[in-house]
């Protein structure tokens, strides 16, 4: 096979390959799962990589900003498991400047 048409076929390999992904949630946990280690198993059952950004539990609530990453299906698999637990997910909207 020509270099050419090498670099050409790894062009087209490395695009169709899966696309690292990183992205911040608010998860909500229901009463039931606020005891749960559900950070600790999201990163045992998927290849992804968690980071709390912030969280605030109490008895009836738990509210986390948790980072994702990952490769894109991993993630995405990742969010599907957390609301089949029943865990409200939504997007962080706004960057919020680090200190």
């Amino acid at each position: 096979m020509p270099a050419k048409a090498k670099k050409k076929a790894a062009k087209a390999a490395k695009s169709a390959a899966p696309k690292e992904e990183r992205t911040r949630l608010w998860l909500m946990y229901p009463p039931k799962q606020i005891t749960q280690p559900i950070i600790w198993q999201i990163a045992q059952k998927f290849k992804v990589v968690t980071n709390v950004r912030q969280a605030s539990v109490t008895g009836e609530i738990g509210i986390v900003c948790l980072e994702l990453s990952g490769l894109r299906p991993e993630v995405k698999a990742a969010i599907k498991w957390l609301v089949s637990l029943g865990i409200s997910v939504e997007p962080v909207e706004i960057n919020v400047v680090e200190s």
